[in-house]
């Protein structure tokens, strides 16, 4: 596992560049995720302005004036925030505090927060000065969707994250509850589809309000959104951030070494007492487990709640795609591992079916179906309504092998990945009748 680019440097170049711990891997693939977004929306807006789907907007914007005391603020806060931090990672951050901890704290290094702050402060001031008229001057633009796209990407990334957290504090009430202030700020916790729908419901607005047709613009974000998705997963799987599933039976971890082996029969069992008390008293909650008496059995007894599935790897692919567990994650989720001194020292006590590197390789096919439909597709809404079917589909059959809360509706018990893509499943299939039948209505 690699939850920063220092065990990646570390393990691929063999330096030791502590100053790259602050720099997360999810963080860093999530960015890709949303610049291969970008550049797959950007390419399909043009394709549809091209065949005269899309049309330009004209705007008045001002030129040559000078730097106001507002873009001098805004600049000079947001570079004190970034110096402050990035300064404090490298300067002033404990051994024992990680930099996600440290990034999502109070503390910081005033000294680089000002001298940052200063410089982009300077170059707004310089940059807007080069620029300055007599007179400044007000230009009509016509402005085209594509050029809207980093406007679009800003937009979904900053309501995504809020989504995200809203959405996982709501699948997660009872932690949220308990500690509302560390789970607002605490650098991980995000639901994806509470990105999602966030964030669609963002730049749907800002879509409208800008003059864009949302029904093209929405045929255009499908593919783009499932390869965000693709790239996104990566990073759950490259960093371990708890997205994973359910154990696998099947294997079980080398006593003596952690690897993963071929489990033989009842070691599944003794794995679990031999670590029952991970189980009861890490992130797998229990009812009751504060009254568990210590008799062996009955903790052992308790652990009938772990969901479980036995499946061997065929023989011409690696074991860890089918049992992994996940060690140096992000979320130091786990047991020890033995002699390992580093800051993410842990493994799962058990491996785990590895979800975020299924999801990558659906994605990425369901992409391309997307990609080889585009232009074969020429009624309106349709491509869309595919994307919230095959991305609805997928998502409720990996969550089948996913660890999630559940909820307790008339006897089931959904996770709420599993109703919002129930939902998007349905949506879509309506959808994609409901624009079938129009324009077939319209050409007889």
């Amino acid at each position: 596992m690699y939850p920063n680019l220092y065990y990646v440097f570390r393990d691929w170049f063999g330096v030791e560049w502590k100053g790259l711990m602050f720099l997360n891997t999810f963080g860093l693939m999530v960015a890709l995720s949303f610049v291969a977004a970008a550049i797959v929306l950007t390419r399909e807006l043009r394709r549809k302005e091209k065949q005269g789907l899309l049309q330009p907007r004209e705007e008045t914007i001002t030129f040559g004036k000078p730097a106001s005391v507002t873009d001098l603020l805004i600049s000079f806060v947001t570079g004190f925030i970034f110096g402050y931090k990035l300064g404090g990672l490298f300067f002033d951050k404990p051994e024992h505090v990680s930099a996600q901890e440290y990034i999502f704290s109070s503390s910081g290094h005033i000294l680089s927060g000002l001298l940052v702050a200063l410089v982009v402060a300077g170059l707004k001031w310089y940059d807007k000065n080069k620029q300055k008229l007599k007179t400044p001057e007000r230009r009509t633009l016509r402005i085209w969707p594509h050029d809207r796209v980093g406007d679009i990407v800003i937009i979904a990334l900053i309501l995504g994250i809020i989504g995200a957290k809203v959405f996982d504090n709501l699948e997660n009430w009872n932690a949220f509850i308990e500690d509302p202030i560390k789970r607002l700020l605490a650098p991980s916790g995000l639901t994806f589809y509470g990105g999602l729908i966030v964030a669609a419901a963002g730049v749907c607005w800002y879509a409208v309000k800008k003059g864009i047709k949302l029904i093209h613009l929405l045929d255009a974000a499908g593919p783009a959104l499932m390869i965000a998705y693709a790239v996104g997963r990566i990073g759950c799987q490259v960093s371990g951030d708890g997205d994973w599933g359910i154990h696998n039976s099947a294997y079980v971890p080398d006593v003596h070494t952690q690897k993963v082996i071929l489990a033989g029969p009842g070691d599944y069992q003794r794995n679990l007492e031999r670590n029952v008390n991970y189980f009861l008293g890490g992130k797998v909650q229990f009812p009751g487990k504060d009254s568990l008496v210590s008799v062996a059995s009955d903790r052992v007894d308790s652990l009938s709640h772990l969901k479980h599935l036995s499946v061997k790897a065929p023989s011409f692919l690696p074991v860890w795609m089918f049992a992994y567990t996940y060690p140096k994650n992000v979320n130091a989720d786990g047991v020890f591992i033995p002699g390992d001194k580093d800051e993410h020292n842990k493994a799962l006590p058990q491996p785990v079916f590895p979800t975020p590197f299924y999801e990558t390789i659906m994605a990425t096919l369901l992409f391309l179906l997307l990609m080889f439909l585009r232009k074969r597709i020429t009624i309106p809404g349709v491509l869309f309504g595919i994307y919230l079917i095959v991305n609805g589909l997928e998502r409720f059959l990996i969550e089948k092998i996913r660890v999630n809360s559940t909820y307790s509706i008339f006897g089931f018990h959904p996770t709420q990945a599993e109703l919002i893509s129930a939902g998007l499943l349905i949506s879509g299939i309506l959808l994609v009748l409901y624009k079938w039948r129009t324009s077939t209505r319209t050409n007889t």
